[in-house]
């Protein structure tokens, strides 16, 4: 009798709750029918900084919730107490990109387990959809020696020269252009292509992350530039030193299998830029044009956050402590909790 009662409870447990931690170090949202049934959308969120631990899971139940997507989302992790650790290699259950149909990055300098990076490899040689978010240009950081040093952001070879982020999303790391907490930038479209369905209905975007230098690989599409801004407010003055740099693209990439898989990339993403509308909206859009699924693109699609939402401002160290991704269970658990200490007590 205990035992039934405690099946009884773990079966209300999950019951309550859409989304579900299935793993120590995932969280799973469930949409209940809409254009993205049958669809799986695998989200990693590892850098050091710019708080991809929040913008993914954010991005996840919107695709979640209004668009009926199932949606993973793997963290890296402190394996001392399972919490979720920013910039950590510590990451695991990679195995279910054997049936996602696109995968989502926020990684930084990542030099996972080799059992894992060989279902990551597996899903880039098959040809699956990604969208590479800021740091993911510079995803991958594996000693020479190692399996899969190829994926190294600066890998030297001739046959994947610069590594994942180079080869596959288009750049790699090459520097900053425009200062952190001093420079914002507005997003405009590039004029040829302002028609794109990525665009659909999104105006100009006004992202807080300073700017990256950036020439996307030949063959890609540009679709925004960045104005840098010198401040923080939509209004500040421009700063008419710095060029207009290349700040969203998309492209196709050639895989192993031969199949051509679609890429978008965008070297903004923090989570205080996900705050703007139009930023958020083409996020959305991109997901949609990554499966294919342009004619679904509507410009008054539904973008809005899922639960709370509080963007923590970005920096080094500065994420929340003590949040498990089971913590991020449910539409109406907080992203983050606002009260969970940002530094180490």
């Amino acid at each position: 009798m205990k035992r039934i009662r405690t099946a009884l409870t773990v079966l209300l447990a999950i019951l309550a709750f859409p989304s579900v931690a299935r793993a120590q170090g995932s969280v799973v949202y469930e949409g209940a029918g809409g254009l993205g049934q049958g669809k799986h959308i695998v989200f990693i969120a590892s850098d050091h900084e710019y708080r991809g631990e929040e913008t993914l899971p954010a991005l996840a139940r919107i695709l979640a919730k209004h668009y009926g997507f199932k949606c993973t989302v793997i963290f890296g992790l402190n394996p001392e107490d399972g919490t979720i650790l920013p910039g950590s290699s510590h990451l695991g259950g990679l195995e279910v990109l054997g049936d996602a149909d696109l995968l989502v990055l926020f990684m930084r300098f990542i030099d996972m387990p080799e059992e894992e990076m060989r279902h990551f490899a597996a899903y880039v040689d098959r040809g699956g959809p990604i969208m590479g978010l800021r740091t993911s240009t510079h995803a991958f950081k594996i000693p020479e020696g190692r399996a899969y040093h190829a994926y190294d952001f600066q890998y030297p070879g001739k046959e994947f020269h610069l590594g994942f982020g180079r080869q596959v999303l288009g750049e790699t790391w090459v520097s900053h252009y425009g200062e952190n907490h001093r420079q914002s930038s507005i997003l405009v479209a590039e004029q040829e292509h302002k028609e794109h369905s990525v665009l659909r209905g999104v105006g100009a975007m006004h992202t807080q992350a300073g700017g990256y230098t950036a020439n996307p690989i030949a063959g890609s599409t540009i679709l925004a530039r960045g104005i840098i801004l010198n401040g923080m407010e939509i209004d500040a003055p421009v700063d008419t030193t710095k060029e207009l740099m290349p700040v969203v693209w998309v492209r196709d990439y050639a895989s192993k299998s031969g199949k051509i898989a679609r890429i978008f990339t965008t070297t903004q993403g923090a989570s205080e830029d996900i705050l703007d509308e139009n930023f958020r909206r083409m996020l959305v859009n991109a997901h949609l044009w990554c499966l294919g699924m342009e004619d679904q693109i509507k410009a008054d699609n539904e973008v809005g956050f899922v639960g709370p939402f509080h963007a923590t401002p970005f920096a080094f160290e500065g994420y929340r402590r003590g949040v498990k991704p089971a913590d991020l269970a449910g539409w109406d658990t907080p992203i983050m909790n606002p009260a969970a200490p940002v530094r180490a007590e």
